[in-house]
């Protein structure tokens, strides 16, 4: 197995994250788990990977201040959500130049606010498991920059592709309560996804890093409702400590617009993120690689009144046939 990089299938921190803000806190986390968990083959070939994370939202916040729950009041005081997602993602990779994947999750959500109805607090809840949206990106290597030692490679790239709206819009709790569109499994809206990414290797000093650009934009309104734009920025690091075990740091910043339209929230919707994720890497065997990260906001900034989240964990597994 290749401890480094040579060059990257970028297109799962594509496939793989969704917005990291929403008033009531549906989340994905936005861990990159392409490029430093077993990077690419160049060679053509197929990798299934199933990656299960957790992200926990309870602390409610406005701009970049911790509040109390219902501190700010408003028509629903946001009290927690919490994530348990299983995304699984199959990459095939046609040759040095091309590869196409698909991405499937599966969400399992809990959420709970206080509805203040004409002065009375009532507690409503939401516990559900669904299909979200699938995803299909490809990525297109544009260059290649190697000196003549082979000390260093470099690899540079465009992504491109479609979010589709396969998610459900119109999950109801046990009391027939519909939940708000950004609680959703799905946003009902079909999106565009292009990006660009550049990855560096140093074989000698068993090291790697990338950097990636990335841009969601929904193309319409789905009964009503249009989610923001989302800009994704993702750099990493890798270190190989041995022939299975490696070491890795990523930095992945997340800004999202505001949504639209009369079933939106547009003043508690949209912002902007920071966060770093260590983690590590163990070959199992020469095709299967587990690996795991921790996920920490650093700085997180929402616009009205939103649910912040405190940390995020991704488990995960990916093999090569």
């Amino acid at each position: 197995m290749s401890k480094v990089l040579p060059w990257s299938a970028a297109l799962c921190a594509l496939l793989l994250s969704s917005g990291a803000h929403a008033s009531c806190g549906a989340a994905f986390c936005a861990i990159n788990t392409s490029w430093d968990v077993q990077g690419a083959w160049q060679e053509p070939g197929t990798r299934l990977d199933l990656r299960y994370e957790y992200i926990r939202q309870d602390q409610p916040m406005t701009g970049s201040r911790r509040i109390a729950v219902g501190e700010i009041p408003g028509h629903h005081d946001e009290v927690e959500t919490r994530s348990s997602n299983l995304v699984a993602s199959l990459d095939r990779t046609l040759n040095g130049d091309w590869s196409i994947g698909a991405t499937l999750p599966i969400v399992h959500r809990g959420h709970q606010h206080i509805h203040n109805h004409q002065g009375t607090p009532l507690l409503e809840t939401w516990n559900f498991t669904a299909v979200g949206d699938a995803r299909v990106v490809a990525r297109r290597r544009l260059a290649s920059f190697e000196d003549t030692a082979g000390h260093s490679i470099g690899t540079a790239g465009a992504i491109f592709g479609v979010k589709l709206p396969t998610g459900r819009t119109h999950v109801r709790n046990p009391e027939a309560l519909l939940a708000e569109r950004s609680l959703q499994p799905g946003t009902g809206t079909t999106d565009a996804i292009v990006g660009a990414y550049y990855s560096h290797a140093l074989p000698l000093q068993e090291l790697s890093w990338f950097a990636q650009a990335a841009l969601q934009v929904p193309l319409g309104f789905d009964d009503g409702y249009r989610p923001g734009r989302q800009l994704s920025l993702d750099t990493g690091v890798r270190y190989a400590l041995s022939d299975r075990a490696s070491l890795m740091l990523q930095a992945n910043f997340v800004a999202r617009s505001r949504d639209r339209g009369p079933e939106a929230e547009p003043q508690n919707s949209g912002g902007r993120s920071l966060f770093l994720g260590p983690g590590a890497g163990y070959a199992v065997t020469e095709g299967v690689q587990a690996y795991a990260f921790l996920q920490i906001p650093i700085y997180q900034y929402v616009n009205g009144v939103q649910l912040g989240m405190r940390y995020a964990l991704v488990l995960g597994l990916s093999s090569r046939f």
